[in-house]
């Protein structure tokens, strides 16, 4: 489970598409850039279960920012 999940606009002018999200996962931080395509690029280290955590991400996204 991702703990402290949190997101801004990586645009001022929130129009723009594209989203940095930061989060805690196993006891250790992450921080990703979330494009409108719903690609994630990994800034700094990647979770050893990459996959499992790219569908939180994808579930924790569509809640927040599209629903």
């Amino acid at each position: 489970m991702l703990q402290h999940f949190s997101f801004k606009p990586l645009y001022e002018n929130k129009q723009l598409p594209g989203w940095s999200v930061s989060f805690f996962y196993k006891q250790q931080r992450y921080a990703a850039e979330y494009e409108p395509d719903g690609t994630i690029k990994w800034l700094g280290e990647t979770p050893a279960d990459e996959e499992t955590v790219k569908k939180m991400i994808h579930e924790l996204m569509l809640f927040h920012v599209y629903d």
